[in-house]
């Protein structure tokens, strides 16, 4: 990175954070990516994840219902016919602005 000094002061050239700022996004996904990088998307066609959409949540966060899978820690329902199968075997929620996009759920055991 280039740094130049200004009275004993290191700062960032623009294209040093430029460079910094494009290599966090592209790292910043975590353990969420391959949903990304599987361009998923919900009946309505929407892309399910952008950046920092999604999250894990474990078994002990969710009941399965009648209706379908209960999310406790937001108390939403997801119907059975809305889930995607979910390629890593957890639970995952993606949402922007606080609504669902998506619910990825394992598939059920034979």
């Amino acid at each position: 990175m280039n740094l130049s000094r200004n009275g004993g002061v290191a700062r960032l050239t623009p294209a040093a954070v430029l460079v910094a700022a494009t290599l966090s996004l592209a790292g910043a996904h975590g353990p969420a990516e391959w949903i990304q990088r599987g361009a998923y998307r919900n009946a309505a066609g929407e892309l399910c994840c952008g950046e920092r959409d999604c999250f894990e949540l474990s078994g002990e966060d969710i009941s399965i219902t009648e209706p379908g899978y209960f999310v406790k820690c937001i108390r939403e329902t997801v119907r059975f016919s809305e889930a995607l199968p979910s390629p890593d075997g957890n639970y995952w929620r993606c949402q922007w602005g606080g609504s669902r996009k998506c619910f990825f759920a394992p598939p059920p055991s034979i």
